[in-house]
């Protein structure tokens, strides 16, 4: 089946003034600086945007200036909220800044069964008609969404992505094989996990490490499609598995080039390093809305020095 949803998609940040409002111009130069790089999409107002922290206005403010910062990359919004008529509020106003898609985290902290999330997806997929990604990530909701649930969430005509964040390959594998029959994507949600995540079967990436080495991620993206495009279409050719094998390779080295700073980047809650990571390649605001905090200057300089390690050899963006 089709693939909805595929490449790189940076999980942006939202730049804040000393004085915690929104820098909408540095915002809209993040968003043109990331479709320069060659991303596929961008994903504006969720965990790393500080979503928890922004009002139903400012959502729809940010949403809107990366709309129309771009030109010929997607934009998937945002959305998810523990109460289901806040949620469908917020796709409904997404969908009107002309987002083209939207990312719903699943409820936290009331933490409903299955019949509740069911419930919860159907509703917003019903309201809203916006291709939607489920967003799973136990560390922030307490609960993973059951495989049970994707697999006939996936049936809705608008349910079409799922982004995996729960470090669990065997989930993550098991949500590709229930859905394979399904117009839907598996987008990784772990920057650690991104290659073997691709390699089940994983599409692409919402990525905080895309920030700001987006060519890189790209890359690494690229590399896996390509051996898996190579494999299907000759399996039974030794030299297109020798030059299989080379992509492989190739998105190796890429993954293992980006571990250091994708470790450093998860010293603190996301996104205060990634911010700090930001402000040292793109003299970009490093402030966070209170109850976050600065990074530590021990670990500012461990993050500097895992950025400066990559300065050489970025690799090229495709014309």
């Amino acid at each position: 089946m089709t693939t909805p949803f595929s490449g790189v998609f940076p999980a942006m940040t939202t730049p804040f003034r000393e004085d915690e409002s929104i820098d909408h111009d540095r915002l809209a130069a993040d968003a043109q600086r990331l479709e320069a790089a060659g991303v596929d999409g961008l994903v504006p107002v969720g965990s790393t945007g500080e979503s928890a922290t922004l009002t139903h206005d400012e959502h729809a403010e940010v949403v809107e200036t990366v709309v129309d910062a771009v030109e010929d990359v997607s934009v998937i919004a945002g959305a998810g909220s523990n109460a289901t008529h806040e949620a469908v509020s917020l796709a409904e106003d997404a969908e009107e800044a002309g987002a083209d898609a939207i990312l719903l985290i699943s409820p936290y902290y009331n933490k409903p069964e299955a019949a509740g999330y069911l419930e919860h997806y159907h509703t917003i997929a019903d309201a809203v008609d916006l291709p939607q990604i489920v967003y799973n990530v136990p560390s922030r909701t307490g609960r993973n969404v059951p495989v049970d649930v994707v697999a006939e969430l996936a049936e809705h005509p608008n349910v079409q992505g799922y982004k995996a964040a729960s470090g669990d390959l065997g989930r993550v594998s098991e949500v590709i094989e229930r859905t394979q029959d399904e117009e839907f994507s598996v987008l990784s949600g772990d920057d650690g996990l991104t290659l073997p995540i691709c390699s089940l079967g994983g599409t692409g990436t919402i990525s905080v490490v895309g920030n700001v080495e987006p060519e890189r991620t790209g890359a690494l993206v690229g590399a896996v499609a390509e051996n898996q495009r190579f494999s299907a279409a000759n399996q039974k050719s030794s030299i297109s598995g020798d030059v299989a094998e080379d992509d492989m390779g190739r998105a190796r080295d890429l993954h293992y080039e980006l571990a250091p700073l994708i470790r450093e980047l998860f010293t603190e809650t996301n996104p205060i390093p990634v911010k700090e990571a930001m402000a040292i390649r793109e003299d970009h605001p490093p402030h966070v809305r209170s109850p976050l905090t600065r990074l530590s200057e021990g670990k500012r300089e461990a993050l500097a020095d895992a950025l400066a390690d990559l300065e050489d050899g970025t690799p090229e963006v495709d014309a």
